[in-house]
């Protein structure tokens, strides 16, 4: 793997089944993410509002871990938040959720993603409407919206469908997140997904096939390998797999995926 800042998630405020983590044992998760070989760490934020900014700069600087990206979907499942809902109350409250995730992101150069936040159905022009109000508020920070598989969400399953929706939008901060285990399930061909994404792409989840740590599913990741390669990705990997087959399985992850490229 060539040297692209490899990245594990910490839940901040609530649990999430892509971490071993406990969110009230934060900052020794960071101590173990460093440990293990990582570079940085994506941040679960349910609300920006319960975060202190200082005490997590002062956190991650003392551990030698970059964030790299903050993600957004638990507000989904817990508040019921969507980006494409016909309500307009509720799609103001995830609008305001996402910019002030933004304004978190902004002191640390981070992505936000937009994943489960977009909502599982809906209208793809609210969403849009929502989107480009949302990259308007900071057009400094990237916004990174992730294609889901079918049965997550009706809205943007693949890569073309997010381009269209960031053509309709507009904004030079929007972009693509890959995910490896939606796009497995969605793309015809995984690495043609990638080309096609070019420089829209923004970050990238690393998952197998059956969303266990990569390296114990049957995706090919060497066509991953290959077409970041081809497009000169330079931005950051995170793993979001279950911890499965193993906690020490997701720990050891990055010498592993980086065995893969020497």
């Amino acid at each position: 793997m060539r040297n692209w800042p490899l990245g594990l998630i910490v839940p901040l405020q609530d649990p999430t089944p892509f971490s071993p983590f406990a969110p009230g044992n934060w900052r020794q998760a960071l101590r173990r993410v460093k440990t293990a070989g990582y570079d940085g760490v994506e941040l679960a934020i349910t609300n920006p509002a319960r975060i202190n900014p200082d005490t997590t700069k002062k956190a991650l600087e003392s551990e030698g871990l970059r964030l790299l990206s903050i993600t957004t979907g638990q507000a989904a499942g817990l508040e019921g938040l969507s980006l494409a809902s016909p309500d307009e109350r509720i799609r103001r409250r995830t609008i305001e959720r996402i910019e002030a995730h933004m304004d978190l992101a902004r002191r640390f150069g981070a992505v936000v993603i937009v994943g489960s936040l977009r909502g599982a159905d809906g209208g793809i022009k609210l969403l849009t409407e929502a989107l480009r109000e949302c990259a308007k508020h900071a057009p400094e920070v990237r916004l990174a919206l992730e294609p889901l598989n079918r049965y997550e969400s009706r809205l943007v399953n693949t890569v073309a469908e997010a381009l269209d929706v960031i053509e309709e939008v507009g904004a030079d901060n929007l972009g693509i997140l890959f995910d490896t285990f939606h796009t497995n399930i969605e793309e015809v061909l995984v690495g043609e997904a990638i080309r096609a994404a070019e420089d829209r792409l923004l970050h990238v989840h690393l998952a197998d096939s059956n969303r266990f740590v990569p390296g114990y599913g049957h995706l090919d990741f060497a066509q991953v390998w290959d077409a970041l390669d081809a497009i000169c990705y330079q931005q950051a990997l995170v793993v979001e797999a279950l911890p499965e087959p193993s906690t020490e399985a997701l720990l050891n992850a990055p010498a592993r995926l980086r065995g893969e490229r020497k």
